[in-house]
């Protein structure tokens, strides 16, 4: 494409022969644009171009429409001044945020019927009878203790709990207490007379170090408390991920993640409430974290605890007594596998 030399004169060079006409057209166009730059919103307003081109063969001029005679058309159109407004940002408020947030969560994955799922647990629960729920780590404590002598001991229990089950670890707090369960008395208790304390944990010899060097570093380094963080509470000895997040719950009142321990880990797969099958218990949690509503993390590990005692166990669950039968995937792999094959009449 050729350009003639005056502006907004534009000659094809199919009609640029001697014998070729000069087609005329004019080209007059406004627009708006707009565009977010920089989370600002900009409105700029596109040139109005006037373009005129003449046929001087039949007298037609685009700029003054058809006239008398030839001869080169006169170009009148100006470029006009380009005009650039920028619109205020608007501050989100809360509201605003919290709606922009639920709108791409709803976007993350979630497992089907997990709502379902949940309610049909919790009416599983109502009654609120299993161990977890007379015996769990929130119950152990001497409530009347001095406020950094209950932390401790919540601290303990859940150190207790660690591959035990409630009746034992309750047993064993309700021996330690008797004796002085506190800082300056676990110190200076011996190892073998803390070990007929909480005999028969699981793994109650490795334990027995775990409680003392924990000890140890709770009076020398945080003011005979417990650490407020759960990255500086998985740094003792014989405390993990699950053990931190609860007792950032139960001790100080603060919901950092969901205690997931074998219970939770082993229902969560069944439901397949993870995307992927996980199997060490700290990756489902990151799993479900990254899904369920915040407002709900803080109900599971109790609510679970208690189903997989009483209804999703281990080894044999009662999938024909759980309301979830119907629902849940491995409920329903369990009574296809069950279920009698039909026998075909022969004649």
């Amino acid at each position: 494409m050729k350009k003639a030399g005056k502006l907004g004169k534009v000659v094809s060079p199919y009609f640029s022969q001697s014998n070729s006409k000069r087609v005329t057209r004019s080209c007059r166009k406004s627009a708006t644009l707009s565009a977010k730059v920089c989370g600002q919103a900009m409105t700029g307003n596109v040139v109005e171009a006037e373009c005129t081109i003449s046929d001087p063969a039949n007298g037609i001029n685009t700029e003054g429409g058809i006239g008398a005679g030839t001869g080169a058309a006169k170009n009148t159109s100006k470029r006009k001044h380009v005009s650039i407004k920028y619109e205020k940002t608007e501050t989100l408020n809360q509201g605003q945020k919290t709606q922009l947030k639920e709108e791409s969560n709803s976007t993350k994955w979630e497992p089907e019927n997990w709502r379902g799922h949940l309610n049909n647990i919790r009416e599983m629960r109502k009654k609120k009878d299993a161990p977890v729920d007379v015996m769990g780590c929130d119950k152990l404590q001497d409530d009347d203790a001095d406020p950094k002598v209950r932390r401790y001991q919540v601290l303990i229990s859940l150190m207790l709990s660690s591959q035990t089950k409630d009746q034992v670890t309750s047993a064993a707090m309700m021996k330690l207490r008797t004796h002085g369960l506190n800082i300056p008395n676990i110190l200076q208790t011996s190892d073998s007379k803390i070990g007929d304390l909480i005999y028969p944990v699981g793994f109650w010899k490795k334990k027995i170090t775990f409680i003392k060097n924990a000890t140890r570093i709770l009076k020398e380094q945080y003011d005979s408390d417990i650490p407020p963080t759960v990255e500086e509470l998985v740094k003792l000895p014989g405390v993990g991920p699950k053990m931190a997040h609860i007792v950032m719950d139960v001790a100080w009142g603060q919901l950092t993640g969901i205690g997931v321990d074998t219970h939770v880990h082993r229902i969560c797969n069944r439901l397949k409430w993870v995307k992927k099958p996980t199997t060490q218990p700290e990756d489902t949690r990151k799993a479900v974290e990254d899904w369920l509503p915040r407002d709900k993390w803080r109900e599971i590990n109790v609510l679970m605890v208690g189903f997989g005692q009483q209804i999703c166990l281990p080894v044999g669950p009662k999938c024909h007594d759980c309301l979830n039968q119907n629902i849940c995937p491995h409920g329903r792999t369990v009574k296809l596998k069950k279920s009698p094959k039909k026998k075909t009449k022969t004649s």
